[in-house]
C-alpha cells in the first residue's frame, strides 16, 4: 500500500513539476491578462458547461419553452460584431507584420501590431466561452434535437484549446485559423440573428446555402496547413501541429456524417448546418416535426 502511495506521490509530483515548466515557456505578453495565467477557470466554466448540458433538458423536461426572440437577435447579432472586430483586428495587423499564411513563428516582440494580434485572440478564446449560450438557448427553447454530440464537443473543446493559444501563442501563425474561424461566424450569427424573424426574412437569406460550404473548406484547409507545417518544419511548437491535425479530423468526420444524413439523405430538408444542427427556422422546422407526426 506505502509503495502505491508513494508511486502516486511521485508522479502527482512530476506532472506538477512539468506543469511548472511549460508555464516558463509560456508568452510573457499575456501575463496577468483575465482567464490566462491559471488554467482553473477555464476548467471550472467548461465543466459548469457540461453540467448545465446534463441537467438543463431535465429542468426543463415538464416546462414551457421560452420563446427569446427579444433576446436572440442582438445576441446574435453581438456575436456577429465581436467577429467582425476580431477579423478586422487580425487582418490588419497580420498584414502591416507582412504575415505568412503558410507558417509564422510566434516570436516574443512588444511591437504595437504584434501585441494587437495577440489581443484579438484573447478576444477570440473570450468569445468561446460567450458562445456556450448558444447550448443554453437551445436548452431553453427545448431545442433538445440539437444539443448534438458535435455541438457539445465543439463548444466544450474550442475553449480550453484557445486557452492554450492565449496562455503560449498568442501570435504567429495562431492568427489565420482564429481570423478565418472569425470571419465565417460573422456570417454565421448574422443568419442566424435574423433567421429568428421566420420565413419572411429567412427567404432573403440567400448565402445560408454557402455557410456549410465554407465551414468544410475551413476544417480542410487547417488539416493542410497543419501537416504541411510538420513537413516542413516550421517553427511553431509540433505538438499543436500534430493537436490541429487530430482535432481537424475529428471535425471532418463528425461534421461530414452528419452534411451526408442532413443534405444528401433522401427527403432531408435541412437549409444550413452549424456544428451539427439544422438551423432552419421556426416554420420550417415546426413543419418538419408536423410532418414526421
Amino acid at each position: 500500500m506505502a509503495t502505491i502511495v508513494n508511486s502516486t506521490q511521485s508522479v502527482l509530483k512530476d506532472t506538477y513539476d512539468y506543469y511548472l515548466w511549460t508555464l516558463s515557456l509560456s508568452d510573457k505578453r499575456t501575463e496577468g491578462w483575465p482567464l490566462v495565467d491559471s488554467p482553473v477557470p477555464t476548467v471550472i466554466y467548461t465543466l459548469l458547461y457540461l453540467f448545465i448540458v446534463w441537467i438543463g433538458p431535465k429542468i426543463m423536461k415538464n416546462r414551457r419553452p421560452f420563446k427569446l426572440t427579444w433576446l436572440l437577435v442582438p445576441y446574435n447579432l453581438a456575436m456577429a460584431a465581436l467577429n467582425a472586430y476580431i477579423a478586422v483586428r487580425l487582418l490588419t495587423a497580420s498584414f502591416r507584420l507582412r504575415y505568412s499564411y503558410i507558417c509564422e513563428p510566434c516570436r516574443q516582440r512588444n511591437d504595437p501590431d504584434e501585441l494587437q494580434i495577440a489581443n484579438a485572440v484573447w478576444w477570440y478564446y473570450f468569445s468561446k466561452l460567450l458562445e456556450f449560450c448558444d447550448t443554453f438557448f437551445f436548452i431553453l427553447r427545448k431545442k433538445d434535437e440539437q444539443l448534438t454530440f458535435l455541438h457539445v464537443y465543439h463548444h466544450s473543446t474550442m475553449f480550453g484549446f484557445w486557452w492554450i493559444g492565449i496562455k503560449w501563442v498568442p501570435s504567429g501563425s495562431t492568427f489565420l485559423p482564429a481570423m478565418v474561424n472569425s470571419g465565417i461566424h460573422v456570417l454565421m450569427y448574422t443568419y442566424y440573428g435574423l433567421s429568428v424573424f421566420g420565413p419572411t426574412v429567412s427567404q432573403y437569406l440567400w448565402w445560408k446555402k454557402y455557410l456549410t460550404i465554407l465551414q468544410l473548406i475551413q476544417f480542410t484547409c487547417a488539416l493542410i496547413l497543419g501537416i504541411n507545417g510538420i513537413r516542413t518544419g516550421c517553427e511553431f511548437p509540433l505538438w499543436m501541429h500534430y493537436v490541429l491535425i487530430i482535432y481537424m479530423i475529428s471535425f471532418i468526420v463528425l461534421f461530414g456524417n452528419f452534411y451526408m444524413k442532413a443534405y444528401i439523405a433522401k427527403g432531408s430538408k435541412c437549409m444550413e448546418v452549424r456544428y451539427g444542427q439544422c438551423l432552419d427556422d421556426e416554420e420550417t422546422i415546426r413543419m418538419r416535426k408536423l410532418k414526421s407526426n
